[in-house]
C-alpha cells in the first residue's frame, strides 16, 4: 500500500491553521494558484517567509507551512526582525525547526504527529536514522534539550508558544 498524497493547504481548514500561527504572531497570506510565492527560498509551492509573515497556495504542502513557520520561532530576534527568504541558522536550529514541527502537528486539528513525519519522509527530508519517525523517537534528545533551553518546550515536551529570546 503505498503512503497518502502529501497533505496540502486546499485539504484542510486554513481557519485552523492561521489560530495556530497566530499563537506565534504569524500571518499566513495565500498567493494565487500559478504565481511565485513570495519569500520562498526553494520555490515552486514552498511555503516562503518574510519576517512575520508565511506565503502560501493552496497547493503549498502543510509540512512545508509549519517548517517555515518553525524556523521564525527557533531563530533569535535581531534574525527574525531581517528576515527575508532565506532564514539561514546553525544545523543545530535546523534539527530543532523539524522537531517543533512534529510536535505542532499534535496541536493541530487536521494533521497528527505521524502524519508529519510520513509527509516529512515523502518530501525527502533527510534524517541519518532512515526516517522522521526514527530520529524524533531515538536520535533527537539534544535537539529537545536545545527546545528546552530557549523556553520553545517545557519539560513535557509540549509547545510553549513561546518565540526564541
Amino acid at each position: 500500500m503505498s503512503p497518502p498524497p502529501i497533505l496540502l493547504l486546499k485539504d484542510i481548514d486554513l481557519g485552523d491553521l492561521n489560530s495556530l500561527l497566530f499563537r506565534y504572531h504569524l500571518t499566513l497570506i495565500i498567493s494565487p494558484l500559478g504565481q511565485e510565492i513570495p519569500g520562498s527560498f526553494w520555490g515552486d509551492e514552498e511555503a516562503g517567509l518574510i519576517q512575520d509573515q508565511v506565503y502560501a497556495r493552496l497547493d503549498t504542502p502543510v509540512h512545508s507551512v509549519f517548517h517555515e513557520s518553525c524556523h521564525f520561532v527557533c531563530m533569535n530576534q535581531q534574525r527574525r526582525s531581517k528576515l527575508d527568504t532565506n532564514a539561514g541558522g546553525t544545523a543545530t536550529e535546523e534539527n530543532a525547526v523539524c522537531y517543533l514541527q512534529i510536535l505542532l502537528a499534535a496541536e493541530s486539528s487536521f494533521i497528527c504527529k505521524n502524519r508529519m513525519m510520513q509527509d516529512m519522509d515523502s518530501w525527502g527530508y533527510s534524517f541519518r536514522l532512515g526516517s522522521a519517525e526514527a530520529w524524533f523517537n531515538t536520535d533527537a534528545e539534544e535537539t529537545r534539550q536545545w527546545l528546552l533551553k530557549h523556553r520553545i518546550v517545557n519539560e513535557t515536551n509540549n509547545p510553549t508558544f513561546n518565540l526564541r529570546n
